[in-house]
């Protein structure tokens, strides 16, 4: 994906107020503004004119993104434009509706993940997402974190602890948990069990790390935990989060990209996207004139 090129008509959308919003909300064709710091970053994952569909209705069209590796990119745009459906096609968990189709391609470390030879269960061990609400299981803290280890039949009693006490040092929970470790999950506080989800999902590995909003059942203590831990991850990791709060995507993300009705709009460096966006668009919504 390349930015707007000098075509005239792009221009001219750009340049109008309102001109691009009224150009998607139209249908027309519109090409996601990039800007030139994405382009020169290495992505750990490629989404090429991805389209989906929910029946006869379009959610996401011609969605292209490099998500740089190492580093933290935040979806931001109103309600129903397409950002959680975007973060659940990385790990393919639309699959699991029936009237969802989909076309475009999606690649992780160059490999496609659409392709028919891919194993869906061993995708998701390369891809950890934590959702909108902490969902730890019904069991204790150290199963929680070593699950992925346990399906994959690992029995060795050092590994799992070793796997454990690196993961909840990675969630930073650590300290907080290490004696109780056989204790229910349940019993932690909210955001405990947040970052416990986090940790979780950080023991399988993973090369891409997604999050969907997930301070947004959190009191604001937790969400600044859980803040800290994004920027302490970034590097080892490379996430890509959802959120509505556009002080937590400036603050937790290296890079932004906003979304509208399904369709990349803008995206590029956080500070430019908040500070210096390059369409009009861009600066009403990160400025609260707009959505």
């Amino acid at each position: 994906m390349s930015p707007i090129s000098g075509d005239t008509t792009e221009r001219a959308i750009a340049s109008q107020p309102g001109g691009v919003f009224d150009a998607v909300e139209a249908g027309q064709a519109f090409q996601t503004r990039v800007h030139e710091r994405v382009l020169q970053e290495e992505a750990v994952l490629e989404i090429d004119n991805l389209n989906l569909n929910y029946g006869d209705t379009r959610a996401l069209w011609d969605v292209s993104l490099r998500i740089p590796r190492g580093k933290v990119t935040a979806l931001i745009g109103p309600s129903g434009c397409g950002k959680s459906t975007l973060l659940r096609c990385v790990n393919r968990l639309n699959d699991l509706i029936d009237s969802v189709s989909i076309q475009g391609e999606i690649r992780l470390n160059g490999d496609p993940i659409y392709d028919t030879s891919v194993d869906v269960i061993e995708l998701r061990k390369r891809i950890g997402m934590v959702f909108q609400r902490p969902n730890p299981f019904p069991m204790s803290i150290f199963e929680n974190v070593i699950y992925s280890r346990r399906i994959d039949g690992e029995r060795n009693k050092s590994i799992l602890e070793e796997v454990c006490e690196r993961s909840l040092r990675g969630a930073g929970l650590w300290d907080e948990v290490k004696d109780r470790l056989k204790s229910s999950a349940l019993r932690l506080s909210g955001g405990q069990q947040q970052r416990l989800c986090i940790a979780r999902a950080i023991a399988a590995d993973p090369e891409v790390l997604l999050l969907d909003e997930p301070c947004s059942a959190l009191d604001p203590i937790a969400t600044g935990r859980i803040e800290d831990l994004i920027e302490e991850l970034k590097g080892d990791y490379s996430l890509l989060i959802v959120t509505h709060n556009m002080q937590q995507a400036s603050r937790a993300s290296d890079y932004t990209a906003f979304m509208y009705l399904g369709r990349g709009i803008e995206y590029g460096p956080t500070e430019e996207i908040f500070l210096h966006p390059q369409l009009r668009e861009t600066e009403s919504y990160v400025t609260g004139q707009f959505g």
